[in-house]
């Protein structure tokens, strides 16, 4: 059977396949599911579709999204054990996929369905911002930034591209480093600038200590990409540092 089918209540065979990773440890349940697990799962979804996300607790919020990945088990000790090794809701969606392997009775349809969960909350984060005026949309910035950086196990350095009226027209990665550096190199920011047409920047960049307080580096850094992109009349906004629950503005902290 293929990993794809896994998704497919109706085409899983009664027992698991030995070796199977994608099922948990519990003992697989043959034929229909017990009542209690059943009834279980249509109240959790009654309870979602009448009130929210908001009526609903972290561990019952994940059971909802582990129960297309493993339709035939009771998945509450697996979303409490989740939260349990990673912290929270948004720690557990955002954690790399080893680490999610590691977790006894996690599997590629669960890692599956947690980075699809991962990718949408990050595009929806992201469209809030695309070709919008960013500086009368710094909250949607910020909260795309977080989305997207706050639980990154190593350092990320992003450009945000600005046109003349500051609408945001690009958002790129540039590079990925370890847990503490990450390679900038200030003549490749501008190059592309210019080829994008871009009038004005912000760099984005994480710490995965949590702590957002630039290095020394950090601020050598952000000098260099200034000087080189005044030369060619780009103006750099900002530089965001953003930490596990806040962020730094190199702005706001006149550092720039």
């Amino acid at each position: 059977m293929t990993r794809s089918r896994a998704f497919h209540e109706a085409s899983l065979p009664l027992f698991a396949p030995p070796g199977d990773e994608d099922e948990a440890t519990a003992t697989p349940l043959a034929g229909r599911l017990p009542s209690y697990i059943a009834d279980h799962r249509k109240r959790l979804r009654t309870r979602f579709t009448e009130g929210g996300a908001g009526a609903m607790a972290d561990y019952e919020l994940l059971e909802l999204v582990l129960f297309r990945a493993l339709p035939r088990l009771d998945v509450k000790p697996l979303a409490r054990l989740l939260l349990d090794t990673f912290g929270d809701f948004n720690r557990v969606i955002t954690a790399p996929a080893p680490r999610l392997l590691a977790v006894k009775g996690v599997g590629e349809a669960v890692v599956l369905e947690l980075k699809v969960l991962e990718a949408a909350a990050q595009r929806m984060a992201r469209a809030r911002v695309m070709q919008r005026a960013i500086l009368s949309s710094w909250d949607a910035l910020l909260d795309y930034c977080h989305t997207a950086m706050a639980h990154r196990e190593t350092e990320q350095f992003r450009i945000l591209f600005l046109d003349r009226k500051n609408v945001l027209i690009a958002d790129e990665e540039q590079a990925k480093g370890t847990v503490d550096h990450v390679p900038v190199y200030p003549r490749e920011v501008v190059k592309r600038a210019l080829e994008l047409n871009a009038s004005a920047l912000i760099l984005v960049h994480n710490h995965p200590s949590g702590d957002p307080t630039p290095s020394d580096a950090d601020i050598s850094m952000t000098m260099q990409i200034r000087d080189a992109a005044d030369v060619l009349g780009i103006t750099l906004h900002d530089h965001l540092i953003i930490g596990k629950e806040r962020e730094l503005s190199f702005r706001a902290q006149h550092y720039l």
